[in-house]
């Protein structure tokens, strides 16, 4: 386990599944890109989020996984730049607890003119992988993807007390 140091956070929007802070249902993840190269996120679970009883649902591994590895691009590329999935697969090794912040690790591992491929790994305490995922992207515009309006979305960094300066991995 060591100290990796915080070099910045990612935007939230408003009804994003992942990453919207008014999503009564969502995810409501933040993520923080690191001195590595790599990208973090981390979310909360609640009691909604579960498939068995006090675990986290494999779909919503999957969900948090693909958007973490998915943002990872915009380490490297303008903002209005994003991955779209176009094919994702995960491994799942240990059930994910609700009870705990869960913490996603993200990485680009190729990247090309229109297509970039990732992985990325949900942690458990201790430094244990739950949850492996990779995937292959399409770079995009988010012009070119949806209707977007970044005022209407809240697409902002939204700056938190909590925000970590550093994170131990």
């Amino acid at each position: 386990m060591k100290n990796i140091r915080v070099t910045g956070k990612q935007p939230n929007s408003k009804m994003c599944f992942a990453c919207g802070l008014e999503n009564r249902f969502g995810l409501k993840s933040r993520f923080y890109e690191l001195e590595t190269g790599e990208l973090l996120g981390i979310f909360q679970p609640a009691e909604e989020h579960q498939g068995y009883p006090g675990r986290l649902h494999g779909g919503l591994a999957a969900t948090i996984l693909d958007e973490t590895i998915g943002r990872a691009i915009m380490l490297a590329d303008a903002d209005n730049i994003w991955g779209v999935t176009v094919e994702f697969s995960m491994r799942l090794r240990k059930p994910v607890p609700l009870d705990q912040e869960v913490r996603v690790l993200a990485r680009i591992t190729g990247d090309g003119k229109r297509f970039f491929e990732g992985s990325g790994e949900i942690i458990l305490p201790g430094g244990v992988t739950a949850v492996e995922g990779k995937g292959r992207y399409l770079r995009m515009d988010i012009n070119k993807i949806a209707d977007f309006d970044v005022d209407e979305q809240q697409w902002k960094v939204v700056k938190m007390t909590d925000d970590p300066a550093t994170i131990t991995l």
